[in-house]
């Protein structure tokens, strides 16, 4: 009987999935998802690869306190923490579950009654203009998001198009109505991050400036203009800065009040209004990397009306669009969720950085024009080379070209010849380890998606991995090595440098590059002169080649490794998984290895100095919250074992991906947990991306088509599904049984239909 229900239940989710509009996707998405403990995304509004992400902040947490770094912050990457009873406005720029931070910038706030420039405290939000909130009166879908502001009784509505943020405000009656707007506020914030800011008032609606700071990105300019859809009465500000040693002339001005110019490194300005019971006061606010021109045309061109709901509707619908890439049909409600959610969450970035002319602020702080490509910024490599740009070579291809393409014009302006690390608004910030551009270049140019000068794309890669100054490359290239001695997670650099010179051969071989291929290819054996056969882990080699002495394979903080420990670190040889297993000493002694990494038991003392790991993020000794060791799961392909890759798998996606704000078990890292997360449930997995081939697994989709943007379509269906049908019976690809557990990208691409036969038990 209870089997007849569940079939009954998922015929009517699927009857009535297949009969809704496309639109109406978006209602599966939460973007309240992460927003609680380690995911570090953000609620707010924006359209897919947004300029503009307009979201609420909950807190002022400081980046340090004493002149030390304060721990509270790592809490605020997204500026929104669910548990928070408090908001303390609406700012425009967010990060999306990232483990460092910066932006925030151009902080809004209504309040009524008295004016209050201060942001009060949590505990005492009424010394303040920040107002406590409930759940129940908020609300976040794509591009949409409302909350009742209890201490104003003013409702906030927010949404966005590309580069325009759109708030609709409602107040009560008042003849203290007010809108603040702070250029102090910044996620990641201290004392000295402001360099400048700037505000002119052009006139009783319209208001343009610019912020410049000195944060994550240490020269970085973001300039604004901002519309009222009803004129303000007065206006007026504070500066919080030290007082100058030289004022010039401008001291023979009250520039406090209802003075057209306002600059300084601390300001907080406010815009006095009188409003009757529910009228609503609207605010387009547009951003540019050039300009405040630059961001009136922007505000033109992208929102020229007042219209909220149209906005709202028209963004939506984008969101629909890019949704509808990938057609699932799922078993439970929170699947749904989970999947659609996940969807969106890789289509937040990286983000657009260009005016609607094409023009963008460059690496070299000069002014460039984009021709026939996309610029964007935003590139958090070390974590989406992984899965999030592979998932582009598969639903985004154009945008990913695009992507590479922006890649390239930064390693044009880059004084260091090198193609981004971690890079964003016209900024290096340098974070993380490896040069893993190439991967995502490689990965493009292997499986045909870059659609530029792929010699040109060599020569950057090639460049890049020869600059010796970088973090270790000149003994890496002098010895085959990063020694620990000499420099900091040493280990985890030799394994990724290897694998990214991998990445470069496969490049120079499709090109007939063969002096470049060689070369790369040697280089890409490295990660052997790091393997200590006598303990069976990857291991920091010193300087005058012996292994460091003091070392433990369970701490994740100062063994030679980043973000991880050695019995992750140790399987990370995604470009030659078969090399790898036998020098670990085969099937007999890997599979147990790799069994365990599962199963034991990591204590918390071995991970209490790294904040990205938490107990959320882990399973047995596996770290799923962080990357290292995304493709673990997948290794068993590689053995004469592939059925326990299917039940591992399926059991990560069940422990660590819930329909919840605390659903994930770490940083979403720019979306790369969430592509992990898309491709396994789809049933496929890129170890190795720039290699063709994608290991399989076991999915968690009923059936799902992906509608390729050359019209043609690829579906995967999953015969006999169930909770506990995780094993996979045999697999077909257009109607023929594969032999291996491996997919090509070329099977994707030119469409078809892929289906799993599920069962119960495992096919040893």
């Amino acid at each position: 009987m209870r089997k007849l229900l569940l079939l009954a239940f998922l015929f009517c989710q699927l009857s009535a999935f297949a009969q809704k509009p496309l639109f109406d996707l978006v209602r599966w998405v939460n973007p309240l998802i992460g927003t609680h403990k380690m995911g570090h995304t953000y609620p707010g509004a924006t359209v897919p690869f947004g300029m503009v992400q307009l979201s609420p902040d909950t807190d002022t947490i400081p980046y340090e306190v004493n002149g030390k770094y304060n721990k509270d912050v790592y809490k605020y990457c997204a500026g929104y923490q669910y548990s928070d009873p408090t908001i303390v406005g609406f700012s425009h720029t967010h990060f999306s579950g990232t483990g460092h931070s910066d932006l925030g910038d151009f902080l809004l706030m209504p309040t009524t009654g008295k004016l209050q420039l201060n942001p009060g405290t949590e505990n005492n939000p009424e010394t303040g203009y920040r107002s406590k909130f409930s759940h129940d009166n908020e609300r976040a879908e794509p591009a949409y998001y409302r909350v009742k502001l209890d201490d104003h009784n003013i409702t906030a509505e927010l949404t966005a198009t590309n580069r325009v943020g759109m708030h609709q405000y409602t107040f009560p009656k008042s003849d203290e109505a007010h809108v603040i707007l702070d250029l102090m506020h910044g996620i990641y914030n201290y004392e000295d991050k402001n360099v400048w800011t700037f505000i002119r008032i052009e006139n009783d609606t319209l208001i343009t400036g610019y912020r410049q700071t000195n944060g994550w990105a240490r020269t970085r300019t973001v300039y604004f203009a901002m519309a009222f859809s009803k004129p303000f009465i007065s206006y007026g500000n504070k500066d919080y800065s030290k007082a100058q040693v030289y004022k010039g002339f401008w001291r023979k001005f009250d520039q406090s009040k209802n003075f057209p110019e306002m600059a300084g490194k601390q300001i907080r300005a406010y815009f006095d209004f009188k409003t009757e019971e529910g009228e609503k006061i609207k605010i387009k606010f547009a951003l540019s990397p050039v300009s405040t021109q630059g961001a009136l045309a922007n505000l033109r061109a992208e929102v020229p009306h007042w219209d909220f709901d149209r906005v709202k509707n028209e963004s939506q619908a984008l969101w629909n669009k890019e949704l509808g890439k990938v057609r699932a049909a799922l078993t439970t409600k929170d699947d749904y969720i989970n999947f659609y959610t996940a969807l969106y969450h890789t289509f937040l970035g990286p983000t657009t950085y260009q005016d609607v002319t094409g023009q963008y602020r460059g690496l070299d702080q000069n002014n460039h024009q984009a021709n026939g490509f996309t610029n964007y910024t935003t590139f958090s490599l070390w974590d989406t080379y992984r899965a999030l740009h592979p998932w582009f070579n598969v639903v985004q291809p154009k945008r990913n070209s695009d992507m590479v393409e922006s890649m390239l014009a930064h390693y044009d302006q880059s004084v260091h010849n090198m193609l981004p690390v971690w890079s964003h608004h016209a900024n290096e910030n340098w974070c993380m380890i490896g040069y893993h551009s190439v991967s995502v270049i490689a990965d493009a140019i292997l499986k045909g998606t870059y659609t530029g000068d792929a010699n040109r794309a060599l020569d950057a890669c090639v460049t890049t991995a020869r600059q010796g100054y970088y973090d270790g490359l000149q003994y890496y290239m002098q010895l085959g090595y990063v020694p620990e001695d000499k420099n900091s997670s040493s280990v985890s650099k030799t394994l990724e440098y290897a694998y990214d010179d991998w990445c470069i051969a496969q490049i120079a071989q499709k090109l007939d590059r063969q002096d470049i291929y060689q070369e790369f290819s040697r280089r890409a054996q490295n990660w052997k002169n790091v393997y200590d056969k006598s303990i069976g882990f990857m291991r920091p080699k010193l300087s005058d080649g012996t292994f460091k002495k003091e070392f433990d394979v369970l701490s994740t903080h100062n063994q030679g490794f980043i973000e991880g420990n050695a019995w992750n670190y140790s399987l990370y040889v995604p470009h030659d998984p078969a090399a790898m297993i036998q020098a670990m000493g085969g099937n007999k002694r890997f599979v147990p290895h790799l069994d365990s990494l599962f199963t034991m038991h990591l204590p918390d003392e071995f991970f209490a100095d790294t904040e990205d790991i938490t107990r959320e993020g882990i399973i047995g000794n596996y770290v799923h919250g962080n990357e290292p060791a995304h493709h673990a799961a997948y290794l068993y392909n590689w053995t004469n074992q592939p059925w326990k890759t299917q039940e591992r798998v399926r059991m990560i996606l069940k422990k660590q991906y819930q329909a919840t704000p605390d659903g994930l078990g770490g940083n979403d890292d720019c979306g790369q947990m969430s592509a992990w997360y898309l491709f396994s449930s789809l049933g496929f997995y890129p170890v190795a991306p720039g290699a063709e081939q994608y290991a399989l697994g076991s999915p968690a989709v009923l059936e799902a088509t992906i509608n390729l943007e050359n019209g043609k379509t690829f579906t995967i269906e999953a015969k006999n599904q169930s909770a506990k049908n995780v094993f996979v019976k045999k697999v077909e690809l257009n109607g023929k049984v594969l032999a291996q557990p491996f997919l090509n990208h070329a099977d994707i691409a030119k469409g078809g239909k892929l289906v799993f036969y599920m069962t119960g038990k495992p096919k040893k």
